[in-house]
């Protein structure tokens, strides 16, 4: 990369949205975007969130790859309307945190859900034969009850996973384990009550963020320009803003909900449901 359009990397902020459930598709486009927010050298980067949360695995290593590049350039999280359960697990990664007054955030937890269609199959008159090499290999089968100690091993899972959120919220917060446990029951709060609760930083507004970010980076908080770092565009996202193209293709929020819903099946999920 020749010089001159490294150096001007140097006086800028970049800039990425975290929007929507997360999931595979996200991990891979945050991933890619840190890479090359580190290759050119940027000093800061505004990670703004707007996320019910999503899959354990995912959300892990997004926090990891933030908390690497943490050690290198500054990173402050604004949380917009919503920021909660996996949403809040990534902004752990960054160094300090900014929520609006009224965003909705929290629901540290872990849900897994199944889909128990036993009595609809059985007035159909459909059932299913299985071979299986354990007794839990079709554990969580959608075709009958969870017994006893299949509920004890996924209870087992869920309570691991949960410390491994609860741990991660102590540490990236600077408060100890028990006192993250008293209100990581799952339910969510506004930015005002994170505040007091020690989970954000400070109230304010994306842009305000930004002045701050620039501050801790060294940058004139009037000069400072914001780089968004996003995905090459489809052809039709490039003829129409974002707004027009939901109002056209309104079933499009739907239908990539109820994909996340069917490849998410029988996975922990760091996830507020309303």
């Amino acid at each position: 990369m020749p010089w001159p359009l490294f150096r001007s990397y140097r006086h800028q902020i970049a800039r990425l949205e975290i929007t929507g459930a997360i999931a595979s598709g996200t991990r891979k486009r945050v991933l890619k975007a840190l890479k090359t927010i580190e290759e050119r050298g940027y000093p800061a980067l505004l990670l703004r969130i707007d996320s019910p949360g999503g899959t354990v695995g995912d959300s892990q290593e997004i926090y990891g790859a933030l908390k690497r590049l943490r050690s290198k350039i500054k990173i402050v999280a604004s949380f917009g309307n919503i920021s909660a359960s996996g949403g809040v697990y990534i902004g752990m990664g960054a160094e300090h945190i900014m929520a609006n007054p009224g965003t909705i955030t929290g629901s540290i937890g872990v849900i897994l859900r199944g889909n128990n269609l036993q009595r609809l199959l059985d007035k159909v008159g459909v059932s299913f034969k299985v071979i299986k090499s354990g007794p839990y290999k079709d554990i969580l089968a959608f075709d009958r009850e969870l017994t006893e100690e299949e509920t004890r091993i996924l209870q087992e899972l869920i309570d691991t996973s949960y410390l491994q959120f609860v741990q991660t919220v102590a540490e990236g917060r600077n408060l100890e384990v028990e006192t993250v446990r008293q209100f990581a029951d799952g339910r969510v709060f506004t930015g005002e009550q994170a505040l007091a609760l020690g989970l954000v930083d400070r109230l304010g507004t994306e842009e305000d963020a930004r002045r701050w970010l620039a501050e801790l980076a060294g940058l004139d908080p009037e000069k400072a320009k914001v780089h968004t770092i996003e995905e090459p565009k489809s052809p039709l996202a490039r003829l129409l803003p974002r707004q027009q193209e939901e109002r056209h293709y309104p079933w499009r929020a739907g239908l990539e909900w109820l994909e996340f819903e069917m490849a998410t099946h029988g996975l922990p999920l760091w996830l507020y449901r309303p």
